[in-house]
């Protein structure tokens, strides 16, 4: 039989793989001849003319409901359930009537209309979502117990590992059950947050407690209902969940690094789960400054990574492909479980594997689907996530790598060495998230991290080697097999990132104030898009013509920076340093000595401003009394720091403070000794003469009314420093000074006065009746929970004519003495 497939017949029992060979090659060799085949090279010719097929274009376009349903959330969390309810019905009426406009009749406006619909429809479920979660917690009588501010009793289940804020307090988040008050029992479904002593710490995350506590309103738009004081100590039911093995694993690390210095030992655990109870104060300062905060604490890339070196694992093992997603999965939920599965953690989860997909698959057209899909998700599920700033920096940290790092990688590859070509993309992958996060960083620290970028470049190098050695250390330190020396393999890379920190820290101009709020987040956004827009042809002007490129370079740094902070500390006599509620007065004695009065509340907050003022020498520390927002924070004004001795108040109270003070000093050898009424303290510039306290008060609050009372002079500035006096203390302190017409008419003639007691109320008229000076400082913390500073004291200071500043709106304030003229600068 013939077969009459044409000129390239071949006999019937030819393979099916021969024929594709011949089909596929036009040209074989036959009877020792090359015979061409017409079909074959044709389809060879348009082949070679064929342009090269293009990558997928990245579509945005789905960002685009997911943004208006985050958008819409969170204007509305505080709004009532009803409200959001009607709302989120109207986006669903919008949605329906936008797709039948959206017929395909109309197909110019089609694919507009859906877009809209969706987003409308987005929008709905979202807020819809919202409602019916805010309408079942608040269901009950929770909401009147916590308007009437109710002793209630709860039953809840501890939600997150226990949160020590200083000063004794300790706050954990619970998921309530039941709530028990004025004779009646509620089931409910809320959040709560427990705010107790030191006997909260040893609670266990999914242990079941009840706890007796004073309800109060939570803050508006928080995810927790209420705040609950709570009266005494948790009582400890039994732990019915089947994680105990997580508690282990923590522990396992923690007892594995306890032979690394301190920065290892913190940094590890937080690094690989997220464990932050044993970071140093000065390394997380320092870390923020840096602009490295994130790599403290689980995020996205720890994930990444750890999923990343499990695929390896996975492919040897031979698990089946389509059973490899379960895989990751299990191992996604068991490092979850591990880290504690607060929202933070659920973000970083699932925005590192969305990651893991946009930098180690071919193509990124399926990353923002992923993400915005994501976004939806954990919105319906916690809504209240649309206020946190932690989950603006996780999706945009998660968009720029989808973005940005491949495409730079591979415009980056033929100017780098072909065996430093892998590392690209995890080299990118901060300078990525820096870039799109820049926007929400300066909205929250009001500062751009000029060493941010370089320094998280450096730390990239060392984050996965933390991470994947950490977990594995972990590992082995449940099974004991973990020898001493294998401490040191995450240890070495994780005290490198500390020694990044703090170099970063020390750098005078680590970080530029940069405008505030709104006006300052939208500053930096069109800055990055012109960055991003004018870029690649900058780089090609800069590339060709450099020296006039540099010249113009030099010339707008020159008249762009920040000269506030570049200049920073300024010829400086007097500094009130921002460290939150509480006190740090420096007073300078020398080039690199000061007197210290007062340590603030936190070590990191102090040793900050002092760093920065180049104080490398205290003479004295005076301490006026001893709360902890007073002394607290001595052991950062102690560190690296020669101290010649430190001064106290003779009424040792509360005494748990003086103790505390006194085993400090005992430990570094510096001697410490009350002061009197009448004594100097003289150093270098500084003259300091104590005027109170004359005497022990017994009414109102002993300690602050046992302050101690400077009349200073530094250099020709005179200073008033009232420490925590209240009204009692300040009546007294006038009885003492009326009779003496000299000291009246001093009262009256000083260029500062630092306010009693934080800007309080509880002031003696008669005393402020009398002080008088153009510039008042106050030093308080932002969004205290005292109302300080207090309408009455700055109604005081308007009614005297001076100016004021205060800490918690204008950062460190330095005053000094410009050729007779009162100087002052502020620096956040």
């Amino acid at each position: 039989m013939t077969n009459r497939s044409g000129p390239a017949a071949r006999p019937a029992n030819t393979s099916d793989a021969h024929a594709e060979s011949e089909r596929a090659d036009p040209a074989r060799t036959r009877n020792g001849l090359v015979e061409i085949d017409p079909r074959g090279a044709a389809r060879m010719v348009r082949a070679l003319h064929r342009p090269p097929t293009a990558s997928p274009r990245l579509d945005i376009r789905l960002l685009v409901p997911a943004l208006a349903a985050w958008a819409m959330v969170a204007a509305t969390l505080a709004l009532s359930w009803q409200i959001r309810l009607c709302l989120a019905g109207g986006g669903v009426l919008i949605a329906a009537f936008l797709a039948w406009r959206g017929r395909p009749r109309h197909r110019r406006w089609h694919a507009r209309l859906m877009l809209a619909a969706l987003s409308a429809a987005v929008v709905g479920l979202t807020v819809g979502a919202a409602a019916a979660a805010d309408a079942r917690r608040r269901s009950g009588p929770l909401p009147e117990w916590i308007s009437e501010r109710a002793v209630v009793r709860v039953t809840a289940i501890v939600a997150g590992e226990p949160i020590d804020v200083g000063h004794g307090r300790i706050l954990v988040r619970v998921r309530a059950s039941r709530v028990v008050a004025r004779g009646l029992s509620s089931a409910v479904s809320a959040r709560l947050l427990v705010v107790g002593d030191v006997r909260w710490s040893a609670v266990r995350w999914r242990q079941e407690v009840a706890l007796v506590g004073r309800l109060g309103p939570g803050d508006d738009g928080s995810a927790e209902l209420a705040v609950v004081r709570a009266l005494g100590p948790p009582i400890a039911g039994p732990d019915r969940s089947a994680t105990g093995w997580t508690a282990s694993v923590r522990e396992a690390l923690r007892g594995a690094v306890a032979a690394l210095p301190p920065d290892g030992q913190g940094l590890v655990p937080a690094m690989v789960v997220g464990d932050t109870s044993r970071s140093p104060p000065d390394l997380i300062a320092d870390m923020r400054t840096t602009g490295l905060t994130h790599l403290s604490a689980v995020s996205g890339a720890n994930i990444s990574i750890l999923l990343a070196a499990i695929a390896p694992l996975i492919r040897w093992a031979r698990i089946p492909r389509r059973a490899r997603p379960i895989a990751f999965v299990v191992v996604v939920a068991a490092f979850v479980a591990v880290a504690r599965p607060e929202p933070s953690v659920l973000r970083a989860a699932v925005m590192g594997t969305i990651g893991l997909l946009a930098v180690y698959r071919a193509t990124r057209a399926s990353g923002i689907p992923a993400l915005a899909a994501a976004v939806v998700a954990m919105l319906v599920v916690d809504p209240w996530l649309a206020r946190s700033p932690g989950f603006a920096l996780s999706v945009l940290a998660t968009l720029g790598l989808l973005l940005f790092v491949r495409p730079w990688a591979e415009s980056l590859e033929p100017h780098v060495l072909p065996r430093l070509r892998p590392a690209l993309p995890a080299l990118l992958v901060p300078l990525a998230a820096q870039v799109t996060c820049a926007p929400i960083i300066v909205l929250l620290q009001g500062s751009v991290s000029v060493v941010g970028i370089p320094a998280n470049l450096l730390a990239a190098i060392f984050v996965a080697p933390v991470t994947i050695a950490g977990a594995g250390l972990a590992l082995a330190g449940m099974t004991g097999l973990a020898p001493a020396a294998a401490a040191w393999l995450p240890g070495l890379p994780a005290l490198a990132i500390a020694q990044i920190a703090h170099r970063g820290a020390r750098v005078s101009w680590a970080s530029a104030p940069w405008p505030e709020g709104p006006r300052g987040a939208w500053l930096m956004t069109a800055l990055v898009a012109l960055a991003l827009v004018c870029g690649p042809r900058l780089t090609y002007a800069v590339r060709h013509h450099p020296v006039p490129w540099l010249g113009c370079g030099l010339l707008t740094g020159a008249l762009l920076a920040p000269v506030g902070s570049l200049a920073w500390p300024p010829p400086w006599q007097f500094v009130a340093c921002d460290v939150g509620q509480g006190d740090a007065l420096v007073l300078r004695t020398g080039e690199q000595s000061a007197i210290l009065v007062d340590a603030g509340p936190e070590p990191s907050a102090v040793d900050r401003c002092l760093r920065q003022l180049n104080v490398r020498r205290l003479d004295a520390i005076v301490l006026t009394h001893f709360h902890a927002d007073h002394i607290a924070g001595l052991s950062g004004a102690l560190a690296g720091r020669q101290v010649g001795t430190i001064l106290v108040s003779p009424v040792a109270d509360p005494t748990q403070g003086a103790n505390e003070v006194a085993a400090q000093a005992h430990s570094r050898s510096i001697p410490v000794r009350s002061v009197r009424v009448g004594e100097v303290i003289t150093a270098g510039s500084v003259t300091a003469t104590v005027w109170w306290p004359g005497r022990r008060i017994l009414d109102g609050s002993v300690p602050n009314n046992a302050s101690i009372v400077l009349d200073a002079h530094v250099a020709g500035l005179d200073l008033f420093l009232s420490g925590d006096i209240e009204r009692e203390a300040g009546h007294a302190l006038w009885r003492a000074v009326s009779g003496d017409p000299a000291l009246r008419s001093r009262l009256s003639a000083y260029d500062v006065v630092k306010l009693p007691h934080h800007g309080s109320s509880n002031l003696d008229p008669s005393l402020m009746g009398l002080l008088r000076a153009p510039l008042m400082v106050v030093s308080v913390g932002a969004d205290n929970d005292y109302g300080h500073p207090s309408p009455g004291a700055l109604a005081w200071v308007q009614s005297t004519g001076a100016r004021l500043l205060r800490t918690d709106e204008d950062g460190d304030i330095a005053v000094w003495l410009d050729h007779g003229r009162l100087t002052t600068r502020t620096h956040h």
